[in-house]
């Protein structure tokens, strides 16, 4: 939501308060304000300017030659190109030395031979967005009012000194969506009571609403109040300068004064409006009804929409004239030729008018608002209010009488709540006045006995339900900077979880080892889904949002470590080559028969220019020191290095993978040799912890053998670890491989490995006879397998 400082000055006394003030303030208090911007911002030396004489450029079939009255001593000549230049128009003039939008800088110079001292601008070189120009000042130069004064500021006439504040509003503060709601907010804030000044409806009474249109509901679920009124012999210009202003100023296009008055009212009331010409239709009923499955409607931006039953449409008793809450339909549309305008004014059910919007990707000020709700109370004043300004500016005939084909009242939410109870969850120590003050800023109707309250909340805040509510107003007007630290009460003595505790120390394990967090998307595209797949992993489906806001982000991530990539890559891209990222978050997989997703804890690391695949492992095995892992050798990866990729094991048990990217997969990323790996937590924290057994320091000495084989290149370390452990005997305390040699002296295929075996008995000292049998028995296992050296 836009507001206009300056708009809003009309409705509150700001004249000592600036709009950066009332920014700070409204974020302070629960409304979010994005920014505070000016249009002249960055602009200087642009003036009003009157063209004096305006003649064609003798080598051009284009150019003009002007000279311009400045409000200098002497006319300017300036050469415009503008199609719509012409003597004796005011128009916008950046002097030499001026800068325009894009920060550009306007000197004095020469077009095909004849100096030119300045620019003639259009709204578009002043900042102005395409989406905000009037259509018929798009394609030229604009033309300033004919009062304005030569050498005058242009920031003035076109408000571009008016304070914009955009304010991110959430879907329980439709009041936000509207001048009113957001004048009542800022009163309240500043202990002030708004005025809204509007021009009363003067009707003819020579012309009767009910001699022009009759109207009817099909549903009051789907349309719960729709009312309209009929101005007759209207005049169809171009808006005064004064609305347009507002308009543009707050990010709405200026069409004609009957379209600009329906989103003036918009804007004001936050209550959606819709004008048709009366002479378009096809009856005299509206009927506002379902639509049939497969109907057609053409919309105002000209593109024609098959329907679904689902769908709301205003008819004129047979054919579809508008999109309920959405859009108007382009047969009704007012034009030029229009003198009799049909006026709507209504309330639809917030969920279909979402679920159509979404449908036709149709989002609009008024779906918005339709979405997130409107206030009862003010429907039939924002119809008449509408009417009497058409009628205004439009030189037009007002019917007596509005019609109502439905009309809901609105519901007062009343909640009971104790000063008591409210001090006790702000923590605060509130007096009864206090409150009672914040209940009269807010406009909240109370009573109030011995610290009892029954509080009634105002038409315009629909999110005014139960005490927490309640709460929150009084907490946010008297100031969260002003509500003291306090510890929370509670009996219970409170600990972390055994997986909290193990989480704390994953993250403390990967920064120790020099891994920076990252927390990337847990939602991708349904490509990198296919990304790092393998069988152990077990077969699901792909998980995707029906809406998606982006393709980009549109199914639930499979894997980590795709989104690891892409941050690599982005911090690459920026010269950061050196990369260390870790990630504990979830997967999400389906579920045979369930409704709903499994959300699956895990963690990934990436590392790129910064360690290989045994820097890789060596993280893992540090980050999981409880567990013996185990790094089973495989090819099943596609994008993994077929030789340089492993299971991680626990046990027989898969828990992750391990590997080098492969270079395709990283080409396509554009990163540099990167290695990753992924482990799946929730298998971690299912297993049953070892129970940690104490043992005495043993008093015998350990005994070392080493042992050194010539093995195929196929054959794994994992492998010949299992054949020790399994054949070492009771002793064999630890197994370690200290050496790897391939090359020289070594045949080909084959390769050396040299591991060192620990024996230990607690209990009394090895004989050379007990780990000779040792030996003995692994050296005839290792039979066929390696060639003992």
């Amino acid at each position: 939501m836009l507001v206009s400082y300056k708009w809003l000055s009309e409705l509150l006394d700001l004249s000592k308060i600036p709009a950066s003030d009332i920014a700070d303030k409204m974020s302070l208090t629960g409304i979010e304000v994005e920014s505070v911007t000016r249009l002249e911002d960055g602009l200087k030396s642009i003036v009003a300017g009157r063209v004096l004489e305006c003649v064609d450029h003798p080598d051009s079939d284009h150019l003009h030659v002007c000279q311009v009255d400045v409000g200098a001593d002497a006319p300017s000549q300036i050469v415009c190109g503008a199609p719509n230049i012409d003597t004796g128009q005011n128009v916008i003039v950046a002097l030499p030395g001026a800068r325009i939008a894009g920060n550009y800088k306007i000197k004095k110079g020469k077009i095909r031979g004849f100096e030119s001292l300045g620019m003639i601008c259009s709204l578009e070189e002043l900042g102005f967005s395409d989406s905000v120009i009037p259509k018929e000042w798009a394609d030229g130069i604009y033309i300033l009012p004919e009062d304005t004064e030569p050498g005058s500021s242009v920031f003035g006439i076109l408000d571009m000194d008016d304070d914009i504040i955009e304010l991110d509003v959430l879907a329980n503060r439709p009041d936000a969506l509207s001048m009113v709601g957001v004048a009542y907010e800022v009163g309240a804030i500043y202990n002030q009571k708004p005025e809204f000044k509007m021009p009363v409806a003067h009707e003819a009474a020579e012309l009767k609403i009910e001699d022009f249109v009759s109207a009817k509901v099909e549903n009051e679920d789907d349309t719960p109040t729709y009312g309209l009124r009929v101005v007759e012999n209207v005049k169809i210009a171009a808006s005064p300068l004064w609305l347009q202003r507002t308009l543009w100023s707050m990010g709405i296009r200026p069409i004609n004064n009957v379209v600009d008055i329906t989103n003036f009212i918009l804007l004001f009331y936050g209550q959606p409006m819709h004008a048709f010409d009366y002479a378009k239709l096809g009856s005299k009923e509206i009927l506002v009804r379902k639509a049939s499955q497969g109907e057609k409607l053409t919309t105002l931006d000209d593109v024609e929409r098959e329907l679904t039953d689902a769908d709301v449409v205003i008819t004129d008793g047979a054919s579809p004239i508008a999109l309920a809450g959405v859009m108007g339909g382009e047969s009704t549309e007012i034009d030029d030729n229009t003198t009799t305008v049909l006026l709507e004014a209504a309330v639809f059910n917030r969920e279909n008018v979402r679920k159509t919007s979404q449908r036709f990707n149709l989002r609009s000020e008024s779906s918005a608002r339709f979405e997130k709700g409107i206030n009862l109370d003010t429907v039939e004043k924002a119809l008449d209010v509408a009417a009497a300004f058409i009628a205004k500016l439009g030189e037009g005939s007002i019917a007596t009488g509005s019609v109502w084909a439905s009309k809901a009242e609105a519901t007062a939410q009343q909640v009971e709540i104790t000063l008591t109870e409210l001090n006790e969850r702000i923590g605060t120590d509130l007096k009864g006045v206090e409150v009672d003050e914040i209940f009269r800023r807010l406009h909240f109707h109370f009573e109030a006995h011995e610290g009892d309250y029954v509080v009634t909340s105002p038409s315009h805040r629909q999110d005014i339900k139960i005490k927490s509510d309640i709460v929150e107003e009084v907490a946010r007007m008297y100031g969260y900077d002003n509500i003291p630290m306090t510890l929370p009460r509670t009996d219970n003595a409170a600990s972390l979880t055994a997986e909290q505790s193990a989480l704390r120390k994953l993250r403390a394990s990967f920064e120790a080892n020099g891994l920076n967090e990252a927390i990337t998307y847990s939602l991708t595209t349904a490509e990198k889904n296919e990304e790092f797949k393998c069988n152990y992993m077990g077969e699901f489906g792909t998980i995707a949002l029906d809406w998606p806001m982006s393709l980009d982000h549109s199914v639930a991530r499979v894997n980590i470590v795709s989104g690891l990539l892409e941050a690599v890559s982005y911090n690459q891209a920026r010269k950061n080559k050196e990369v260390a990222l870790y990630e504990i978050g979830k997967i999400f997989q389906t579920v045979e028969g369930e409704l709903l997703p499994q959300e699956i804890e895990t963690f990934a690391i990436a590392l790129s220019n910064v360690g290989d695949f045994f820097a890789a492992k060596a993280v893992l095995e540090d980050a999981l020191a409880g567990e013996k892992l185990r790094f089973e050798a495989t090819s099943d990866f596609a994008d993994l290095h077929p030789g340089r990729s492993a299971y991680v094991k626990i046990g027989h048990e898969i828990i992750g993978f391990i590997g080098q990217v492969h270079p395709v997969t990283a080409k396509k990323y554009d990163i540099d040799e990167t290695y990753v790996a992924q482990i799946n937590l929730a298998e971690v924290f299912a297993r049953e912890a070892s129970p940690k057994i104490f043992t005495n320091v043993g008093k015998f000495p350990s005994v070392k053998r080493d042992i050194a084989l010539l093995v195929d290149e196929t054959v794994t370390n994992a492998e010949l670890v299992d054949l020790f452990e399994l054949h070492g005997g009771k002793f064999l305390a630890d197994v370690n491989l200290f050496d790897l040699y391939q090359g020289a002296n070594i045949p080909a295929g084959k390769k050396s490995l040299a591991y060192g075996l620990t024996f230990v008995n607690p209990e009394a000292t090895l004989t050379d006879e007990e780990i000779n049998r040792a030996i003995s028995k692994i050296e005839k296992a290792l039979d066929g397998l390696a060639e003992v050296r």
